[in-house]
């Protein structure tokens, strides 16, 4: 994140305008309130994340996996169980629904878990 200079305060403020100390300085960005305008530094996503779809309903599922597929992380580990509705729904998704298109590759690690690789996103 860029420090604010006098120069940067001086082009927002007008030719009139000239700081001649620190305490003005403080007092100008207070008044300009650029402590809240200035955007917050990104928290990074992990390259790598292991979510646990035990005791979801298939809707809670489709959102957790929709979310680690958008949210810019390269590969996750998700574990659906070795029997039950999410092991095979996670397979129909990933092969024909809205998250295909975000999914290079998967496969099934053990009878309960599944290896996924996503696509790069984009900055947006």
């Amino acid at each position: 994140m860029k420090s604010l200079t006098d120069k940067d305060i001086m082009d927002m403020i007008g030719d009139e305008y000239t700081p001649d100390d620190a305490t003005t300085r403080r007092s100008v960005r207070t008044q300009l309130h650029l402590s809240t305008r200035l955007p917050k530094p990104a928290i990074p996503t992990p390259k790598h994340i292991k979510i646990d779809l035990h005791q979801l309903t298939e809707e809670q599922a489709w959102e957790r996996i929709m979310s680690v597929a958008t949210s810019g992380a390269r590969s996750a580990t998700i574990i659906t169980g070795a029997s039950g509705i999410l092991k095979i729904k996670f397979q129909q998704w990933a092969q024909d629904s809205l998250l295909s298109p975000y999914i290079i590759s998967w496969e099934p690690v053990n009878n309960g878990s599944f290896e996924v690789k996503f696509k790069k996103q984009s900055a947006t």
